[in-house]
């Protein structure tokens, strides 16, 4: 290769889609590949890496140590925040490609790069949140997406492709789920899950226990939070990443953190995917837990409101935004009194509280006991409903002899109305 060849920096993972993506970048566009990988928590499968890269025709490959990053400056925020899409999805896939985006980007500078390329397809959500992030950061570089310009047109041609290049991948045309691995979860998705009907089968799971197999006794843990965020387990203080880390163990071996969710895709159409979660299940859990505790009502129900726009634009990825910017603001804001301690009970796959205690807790047993108390006249109860009902008696008042007026209409017969038009 010549040494003026242009520089492209490629997202890669070492699975079908990015091994192959590298002779055939070479071939098409005749560019210096620069592979980079961001671990942001997919174990082991960062370690053949850099040999496969090289082979297959990368001039060099970065593995960026992201995990501590991943987990402080984007989990916890919207972990903070209550975000879940769809009420089922942890977010884990969405919020790691930002990251991912901003260092290669970051690498395109140091090394001179003219473009950046991924390898998401173009049914996915994924492409959407490379491209917003490098959109957003350094919007003169090339992008470059294979699966929406290349004559492959599915993961068995794909696997064709690298056949006959004899180019090592991890699946085969019987092993072919399409699956994301990090810190935070591991995703499942294509094969027989793409039948709604199609009961996910236990094999398939890569981190949790399934839930029948679980132990039959239940597991407790204990999390300590510091203004939203956890910084202790069963008394242990531990960085973030060891805080998951521990949470991910534990939960796995009780079944806890499994979903199954048929989510609709940002591109328009609705895809079926399997999850496994066990640190997030919990520490979602537990934080709710705690903030039940610790908001007042009205915030508590705003913040609802505000975890469904988080949700979205995280998903969208939209993450380097003004509005979410904005919404972290809130959301730190709401967070500064959510300290204490929660207890989780995990029991084949079920996560459920066993105690929560702050001592910013708003919930006062005096005022809440059945008993007798000094603090709470009952009889006060019946203004207040008086004039929180003052709306519903007004309309009542106004609609109801309409009302008694038109029941009287209909129960007259036709010979009194007759009588009546003399």
């Amino acid at each position: 290769m010549s040494n003026d060849a242009k520089k492209v920096i490629l997202a890669y993972s070492g699975g079908l889609d990015t091994s192959i993506i590298i002779p055939w970048l070479k071939e098409n566009y005749g560019y210096e590949v620069i592979a980079m990988c961001g671990d942001v928590g997919q174990g082991d499968e960062t370690a053949p890496l850099k040999e496969k890269a090289i082979k297959t025709g990368a001039s060099k490959l970065y593995i960026e140590d992201l995990k501590e990053e991943f987990v402080k400056d984007y989990i916890w925020p919207t972990l903070k925040a209550g975000a879940v899409y769809e009420g089922k999805y942890l977010l884990g896939t969405s919020f790691a490609r930002p990251l991912i985006a901003k260092r290669m980007v970051e690498i395109a500078r140091q090394e001179g790069a003219v473009a950046i390329c991924h390898g998401a397809t173009g049914k996915g959500n994924d492409q959407v949140r490379f491209e917003l992030a490098v959109k957003a950061l350094a919007p003169d570089l090339e992008i470059i997406a294979p699966w929406r310009i290349w004559n492959i047109r599915s993961r068995d041609e794909a696997i064709e492709y690298a056949q006959a290049r004899n180019i090592p991948i991890p699946v085969t045309k019987k092993t072919n789920y399409s699956m994301d691995r990090n810190i935070w979860h591991l995703s499942h998705e294509g094969m027989d899950l793409e039948d709604p009907w199609n009961e996910p089968q236990n094999q398939m799971f890569m981190i949790c226990t399934a839930p029948e197999q679980a132990p039959d006794k239940p597991a407790y843990v204990e999390i300590d939070f510091e203004k939203g965020e956890p910084v202790a387990v069963d008394g242990k203080k531990l960085s973030p990443v060891g805080i998951v880390e521990y949470l991910n163990k534990v939960g796995a071996e009780n079944g806890v953190g499994i979903s199954d969710m048929v989510e609709n895709r940002l591109v328009g159409m609705k895809s079926r995917g399997v999850y496994e979660t066990p640190a997030g299940t919990i520490l979602y859990a537990a934080h709710r837990n705690l903030e039940e505790l610790c908001l007042d009502r009205i915030t508590y129900h705003y913040k609802e409101v505000v975890a469904l726009r988080y949700a979205e634009l995280v998903y969208d990825g939209v993450w380097f935004s003004p509005l979410r910017e904005a919404l972290d603001a809130f959301v730190e804001s709401t967070q500064q009194n959510v300290t204490g301690k929660v207890r989780m009970k995990l029991y084949k796959g079920s996560v459920t509280g066993a105690g929560t205690q702050s001592p910013y807790s708003l919930y006062s047993e005096d005022f809440a006991t059945f008993g007798v108390d000094e603090v709470y006249n009952q009889k006060d109860a019946a203004g207040f409903i008086n004039l929180f009902g003052l709306p519903l008696t007004v309309r009542a008042m106004l609609f109801g002899e309409q009302a008694k007026k038109n029941l009287s209409d209909e129960t007259r017969t036709p010979v009194a109305v007759a009588e009546e038009t003399k």
